[in-house]
């Protein structure tokens, strides 16, 4: 039996935004390891459709074996978000009831051996979600001048000491693996500060930069709108302030969307007890107005 290591993040309130219904149509485009799509699939019973999304391999296989017991009713793809609505276009897989993105990093990249995420366990600075792109952060830390790397740990980690920490970097080279460069950043910061490791920040700007992450939300949260169907909804859990302040604003301008909730949704705090890495995350859920297309 396959080890299931990640714990869905506010589970009942995703299905109620969803307002998941029998025989409906959905897609989690970061399908993971499978717990909200299990969820789903359970609660669009009979005839609930879902299509499943995800870069990474080893979640897809994870989730292929906890799916299996849902048959036909389930379809799994490694692929992209940003690619959702040529996806549909592919599988006939259109207008949809809903579509959930689940944007935190799970445990299985945080905790599996080789792949960079953790500043807590060595490995190679990878980072990568989807093995098949070239671009490590091992790349980024080496070869970039200290002005962009600067940049890049400002923009992406809002890193108020971006630049002491890429000059710190830049005069360390090469480096080469995740304690490495953990220790030059808490060297640069003069050790740990505030709730948070003093890399904390740094990891999440490379994460970002390598996977392109902002962007590909960008173009995902659009391909949405134009897959849902009239009343169908857009629901998103993000983890960091700058994803969330990208979907909060999407959900506020996209002429598509209404707005469900006023106030972002936060998990309660017998959730966050249970599973302390769900403290930070943040659900917003947007509607579909009824005219089909994008505006």
């Amino acid at each position: 039996m396959m080890e299931i290591h990640h714990r869905p993040v506010m589970l009942e309130e995703t299905i109620e935004a969803l307002q998941v219904q029998p025989g409906g149509r959905y897609i989690d485009c970061t399908v993971g390891e499978g717990g909200h799509a299990a969820a789903i699939l359970e609660a669009s019973a009979p005839g609930g459709l879902l299509l499943g999304l995800d870069v990474d391999p080893e979640a897809i296989e994870i989730a292929r074996a906890r799916l299996k017991k849902f048959g036909k009713n389930c379809f799994l793809v490694q692929e992209n978000f940003r690619h959702l609505e040529e996806i549909c276009q592919r599988y006939n897989f259109h207008p949809v009831h809903g579509v959930l993105f689940d944007l935190g990093v799970s445990s299985l990249q945080l905790e599996r051996e080789g792949r960079g995420f953790s500043f807590q366990r060595e490995a190679p600075l990878d980072m990568r979600f989807d093995p098949r792109e070239p671009l490590t952060a091992e790349d980024i830390v080496n070869r970039l001048p200290e002005e962009e790397l600067a940049l890049i740990l400002q923009k992406y980690g809002e890193e108020r000491h971006s630049h002491r920490i890429a000059r710190c970097i830049v005069r360390n080279r090469p480096i080469k693996t995740t304690l490495q460069l953990a220790e030059l950043v808490s060297r640069a910061v003069d050790g740990k500060r505030g709730r948070i490791h003093p890399a904390t920040r740094t990891f999440q700007a490379l994460r970002i930069a390598v996977n392109h992450e902002l962007e590909n939300l960008s173009l995902a949260l659009k391909a949405a709108v134009n897959v849902l169907g009239p009343g169908g909804r857009l629901v998103v859990i993000s983890f960091h302030s700058l994803e969330d302040r990208l979907v909060k604003n999407f959900m506020r301008q996209e002429k598509g969307l209404q707005v469900v909730h006023k106030k972002v949704l936060r998990p309660s705090p017998e959730e966050v007890q249970r599973n302390p890495r769900s403290r930070s995350a943040r659900l917003r859920v947007a509607e579909r107005l009824g005219q089909v297309g994008s505006n």
